[in-house]
């Protein structure tokens, strides 16, 4: 069996190491990768697919820094002339990024078989380009391995049992590989020595949403927010070049650490190692979940609903005041994070057990 796998973003590379280590114990399989290019910036691409171990991708579009049409449109060139060569039994796509769709609409003019991993995700918020990437993606593709059960329920309210499509419910495939991350992260990180910081005392943040980053007003909130926060308890985010500009050229005053885009082992470090998360970040959300730590969302919607059902994560927006307050009561927060929301840690094998020529 030949799958040719799409990846572009970092989340995506965080998926595939763990589905590639499932393939490498499968002499049966060949995974042909392809980079499209999405994520650029060395510290977000190269240093994933070395710490990782992820295979080196046969082929790297080198396509980014161009507009979602102009972007998606090449990437559909290039990854349609790469199938056409390889010719697999699968093509399988990851998430919801321009990737993600360019990969799924050349598939589907081939007719070749389409795989989304990660499929039924809704936000239900149109203005989102991922929501947009999530719902054709789902709506073409042949087999949908979903890692809830709240992602079941969507396709099914959507009518997907009538589309001729196999639904999966495979658990998430990111709860693979944080449990084999996060004790060699533990070994081999050294970022909480050189930021000369101790477990639980800071806390992790992410901005790098365009709904957050491209609307001033929204940004202007969230950095104020943090700075307050930054007053009590260290605040540490890496930050993106691309927000890290818009920061400057706005003359937003920030009084929290920035450090450069880190790794995934430093990323797990840092997250298993906070005292709480603050992230407009889908992946980043459900690994405070991992590692146990309660987490305030940047964002006025979330696709992993059962965390904040369940009251791990709070909803808080770009609105200032909310944000301090979910920070000022997570004190009293008594939460039991010993519960099974994602699977048990064995996605990756179960998706190769389910592709069937």
């Amino acid at each position: 069996m030949k799958i040719v796998t799409i990846i572009g973003a970092r989340p995506q590379f965080i998926k595939a190491s763990a589905l590639s280590r499932a393939v490498g114990s499968r002499p049966d399989i060949e995974e042909v990768i392809v980079h499209t290019g999405q994520h650029f910036d060395p510290n977000m691409s190269d240093i994933f697919f070395e710490e990782m171990e992820i295979p080196t991708p046969k082929y790297h579009l080198e396509i980014h820094s161009l507009g979602h049409g102009a972007m998606t449109g090449r990437m559909l060139e290039g990854i349609e002339n790469i199938l056409k060569v390889e010719n697999p039994d699968y093509v399988l796509v990851y998430g919801d990024t321009n990737s993600t769709l360019a990969g799924a609409l050349a598939a589907k003019k081939l007719n070749l078989k389409l795989v989304h991993v990660e499929a039924g995700l809704r936000s239900f918020n149109m203005a989102m380009p991922e929501e947009i990437n999530r719902i054709l993606t789902d709506r073409i593709s042949d087999i949908l391995f979903c890692p809830t059960q709240n992602a079941i329920r969507n396709l099914v309210q959507e009518g997907y049992e009538h589309f001729g499509t196999q639904i999966y419910n495979c658990g998430d495939i990111m709860y693979d590989a944080a449990l084999f991350y996060q004790e060699k992260a533990n070994q081999k990180s050294t970022i909480l020595s050189d930021l000369k910081i101790t477990p639980e005392n800071f806390i992790l943040a992410t901005i790098h949403r365009q709904e957050n980053t491209d609307d001033l007003d929204r940004l202007q909130n969230i950095v104020e927010a943090l700075n307050y926060i930054h007053l009590s308890k260290k605040v540490i985010v890496p930050l993106h070049p691309r927000t890290k500009k818009i920061l400057k050229s706005s003359q937003i005053k920030v009084d929290f650490m920035i450090i450069e885009p880190i790794g995934y082992m430093d990323m797990i470090a840092l997250a298993s190692n906070a005292y709480m998360v603050l992230t407009d970040s889908g992946g980043l959300q459900k690994e405070a979940f991992f590692f146990g730590k309660y987490c305030i969302t940047l964002r006025d919607q979330t696709e992993w609903i059962e965390l904040v059902d369940s009251g791990f994560n709070t909803l808080a927006g770009a609105d200032k005041s909310k944000i301090i307050t979910c920070f000022e009561n997570a004190d009293s927060t008594k939460l039991n994070f010993n519960v099974n929301l994602y699977g048990d840690g064995q996605t990756a094998s179960f998706i190769l057990d389910h592709l069937k020529i």
